[in-house]
């Protein structure tokens, strides 16, 4: 019988909920006592102007919605670090290509036992899959009680079985960042609309209070520039890690595909 493996990895459900509450607790620290440093503002009064060309002061004018925002970049790069560590995991040690290849090589020349000890020295999903299609092509090989069509089905079954058991860690986690994308947007807009709800209040009352107008259009911009930086990071890195994905997923058939038909052209 083979025994499946399955590659282990990446935040549970429990961690990543874990990681947003801490990432937004970081993200008012940095506004409360790095942007709002009184050493920011005139007369060390952070209720007053920023210092000029202070751009931390500058930010902290930006208002309530920057700790959000800040913590939407914080999230962005944690869980781009947690799925670029889980990927180079999962991808095992050295080029998927060459692997493949030493693979089908190997199964050419019968050498179904010396590839599993390959399997093992690669590691990683892709290697688990293979591992898996090879312990039962090994299993089924000799059996006389199935026919040629009940093995081949047999072997792709299994092969189905592994790669299903990899693929939910491989994209487990990509939910996050493709929401980050969407939702650093929003909530930058609404701090936007604040800022411009402050600017047009300032100038509301006959001669405009140039303090409150200038207060409103650097919350309106700190906002959208926040939320607009976070959004871009997260649409680059969901993108980046989906290719590599489906590198591995398109590695995974392939290699499953070669066992397939070499079980299919050698059990006539």
């Amino acid at each position: 019988m083979s025994t499946k493996q399955k590659t282990s990895g990446g935040f549970t459900s429990l961690m990543a909920s874990i990681a947003i509450v801490i990432s937004l607790v970081i993200g008012i620290v940095v506004y409360k006592y790095v942007f709002g440093d009184p050493g920011n503002f005139v007369d060390n009064d952070p209720n007053g102007e920023p210092l000029e060309g202070n751009f931390m002061g500058i930010i902290y004018k930006g208002g309530i919605i920057v700790p959000v925002l800040v913590a939407m970049n914080i999230i962005v790069i944690i869980f781009s670090i947690e799925r670029f560590i889980t990927l180079s995991r999962a991808k095992g040690r050295g080029s998927i290509d060459k692997f493949v290849e030493k693979i089908r090589v190997m199964l050419e020349n019968k050498q179904v036992h010396e590839a599993i000890e390959a399997c093992d020295r690669q590691r990683g999903s892709l290697a688990n899959v293979v591992r898996a299609g090879l312990e039962k092509y090994e299993h089924i090989g000799n059996d006389t009680t199935m026919t040629k069509e009940q093995k081949v089905e047999t072997l792709k079954k299994e092969l189905e079985e592994a790669t299903s058991l990899e693929l939910p860690m491989l994209s487990k986690n990509l939910g996050v960042l493709s929401t980050s994308a969407s939702v650093a947007t929003l909530i930058g807009l609404i701090g936007t609309v604040l800022g411009m709800i402050r600017a047009f209040a300032a100038m509301s009352h006959g001669t405009p209070d140039t303090s409150a107008l200038a207060t409103g259009i650097s919350e309106a911009l700190i906002n959208t520039a926040f939320g607009i930086f976070a959004s871009t990071m997260a649409i680059i890195l969901y993108n980046f890690f989906s290719t590599k994905i489906d590198a591995m997923t398109y590695s995974m058939d392939e290699a499953g595909f070669s066992i397939v038909q070499d079980f299919t052209a050698k059990h006539k």
